[in-house]
C-alpha cells in the first residue's frame, strides 16, 4: 500500500514496488530531466520513514527517491533477523534498486539508515556511486565496546531488544500523537532535535513515527538475561538487535574496491549519536539514572563518534576519502534542524 496522499507534500509522488523479498514504498520526486544523470537514494532511521526526507528530497535537483524499510512507513511488515547485523535492510534496499532498474545511486543515510547505506556499500561497492551519513549508528553498533570496537562482555550485555523504553514501545503500538512522557512526539521533540527545534511538519514527524511496526520481530526486538551489567543482552531478532555490536560490524567498508567519496554530517548537540549519548546504558549508569554502574573500568561509556572517525581515518589512508561538518547547536536531525546548510553540503559532494 503506498503512502495516502494526505502524508505527501507537493510533488512527491508514492508507489509501491514489488521485490522478491518484500513489497516496498517508494516516495519520488522526478525532475525535468527524469531518467538522466545518477539518482540520490534516501533511507530512513529507526523508528521513522521516508516522510522525513520529503523537503530535502523535493528541493533538489535531479531524480531522488527515499525507501521505506522493512516494518517501516508503507512498506511490508516482515519480521528482522538480526543476526545478519543491517544486511536485511540492506539487501531490502539492493531489492528495491534492482526492481527500479538503477544500477548506481548516490546513497544517503541518516542514523539506522546509515548504517544500512555502508552494508549495501560492503555488499555491492560498485552500486554506491557517493556516500552520505548523517548522525549515522557507529560501525561498531550502539551498545558496550571500546574505542576499537571490541565488546566489552561477550554477550554485549546492555545492547540489543532490551535498552528500550517500554513507554516508548507502548506509545507506538497505541498510536499515541500526544505530548506525554515516552510519547512519540516527546520523543522527537527532545531526542530526535536539538532544543528548542520546532518546524511546520511536526504532525507529519509524528506519523511517520507511528508508522513503526512493534513486537519482537521488528521494533525493538527480543532480548535475553545476562549475568552483566545492566542485566540484559541482546536477541537475535528485531531492529535493536540490528544494532548490536554483538551482530553489527561495519568496518568491512575500509576493504571495499571501489571506494566513493563519503560525507559525514553530524550535530554536536546529538544525544542519541555521541561519545557521551543519553541512550548508552554505561553512559547513563555514569551520570546515576540506572543504578547499579560497575564503573568506568569495566562499563564506559561509548565513544560512538570516535569510533566512526576511526574507521572513517582508516577508509581514507586505505585509498578512499571523507568530509565531515559538524554543525553547532544541532541535534540527531541536521537535514531538519539546518536545511539549507545540509542541502548544501550535500549538493556540494554529489557534484
Amino acid at each position: 500500500m503506498s503512502t495516502p496522499s494526505e502524508n505527501l507534500l507537493p510533488g512527491i509522488t508514492s508507489r509501491t514496488v514489488d521485490t522478491p523479498r518484500l513489497r516496498v514504498n517508494v516516495l519520488e520526486h522526478r525532475s525535468e530531466s527524469s531518467g538522466s544523470g545518477v539518482p540520490v537514494v534516501f533511507v530512513h532511521g529507526n523508528c521513522s520513514s521516508s516522510l522525513f526526507w520529503q523537503p530535502l528530497v523535493r528541493s533538489l535537483p535531479g531524480d531522488s527517491l527515499a525507501i521505506d524499510l522493512r516494518g517501516f512507513g508503507d512498506s511490508e511488515i516482515k519480521p528482522v533477523d538480526a543476526t545478519r547485523g543491517l544486511g536485511d535492510f540492506a539487501d531490502d534496499v539492493l531489492a528495491t534498486l534492482d526492481a527500479l532498474g538503477i544500477d548506481r545511486a548516490h546513497l544517503v543515510g541518516w542514523s539506522m539508515g546509515g548504517g544500512v547505506v555502508q552494508q549495501v556499500l560492503i555488499t555491492r561497492p560498485e552500486a554506491v556511486a557517493s556516500l552520505t551519513l548523517q548522525a549515522p549508528v557507529s560501525p561498531f553498533g550502539f551498545g558496550p565496546t571500546t574505542a576499537d570496537g571490541a565488546l566489552l562482555t561477550p554477550d554485549g550485555a546492555g545492547s540489543g531488544g532490551g535498552g528500550a523504553n517500554p513507554a516508548f514501545v507502548q506509545a507506538l503500538a497505541g498510536g499515541d500523537r500526544s505530548d506525554g512522557p515516552g510519547s512519540p512526539r516527546t520523543t522527537y521533540r527532545v531526542v530526535y532535535v536539538g532544543a528548542g527545534h520546532r518546524d511546520e511538519h511536526e504532525e507529519l514527524w509524528v506519523t511517520s513515527m507511528l508508522t513503526t511496526a512493534t513486537g519482537s520481530d521488528n521494533y525493538p526486538g527480543d532480548s535475553r538475561p545476562s549475568p552483566n551489567w545492566p542485566g540484559f543482552a541482546p536477541g537475535d531478532r528485531g531492529v535493536l538487535n540490528t544494532m548490536s555490536p554483538l551482530h553489527l560490524n561495519l568496518s568491512g567498508i575500509v576493504d571495499v574496491t571501489p571506494k566513493p567519496p563519503i560525507l559525514w554530517v553530524r550535530g554536536d548537540a546529538d544525544v542519541i549519536v555521541s561519545d557521551s549519548s543519553g541512550l548508552d546504558v554505561n553512559n547513563l549508569g555514569k551520570l546515576g539514572v540506572l543504578p547499579g554502574w560497575p564503573g568506568e573500568s569495566v562499563a564506559p561509556p561509548q565513544p560512538m563518534v570516535t569510533q566512526t572517525r576511526r574507521v572513517l581515518d582508516a577508509y581514507a589512508a586505505a585509498g578512499g576519502s571523507y568530509r565531515e561538518i559538524v554543525l553547532p547547536g544541532v541535534g540527531h536531525s541536521p537535514h531538519l534542524e539546518r536545511p539549507e546548510e545540509f542541502r548544501a553540503a550535500l549538493l556540494a559532494h554529489l557534484a
